[in-house]
């Protein structure tokens, strides 16, 4: 009996991936794709503003703590 020397697919990385066979992730390969990672994400300006206001707002403490 003849086997493989690799059974899996190795582009998948995660190991349940890797053991379905390559016809299961043709179309989530595909959708995974077109899809941005902001969308996929769903950040916002709003949350990006956010996220800066906060991270001002600790380095200002920091320093006026040690300053």
């Amino acid at each position: 009996m003849r086997r493989a020397l690799v059974l899996t697919d190795e582009s998948a990385r995660h190991p349940y991936r890797a053991s379905l066979p390559p016809h299961a992730l043709h179309r989530a390969n595909e959708i995974e794709r077109t899809v941005p990672w902001r969308l996929r994400l769903g950040l916002t300006r709003k949350d990006a503003e956010t996220v800066l206001a906060t991270y001002t707002a600790g380095f200002v403490a920091t320093l006026v703590m040690f300053g």
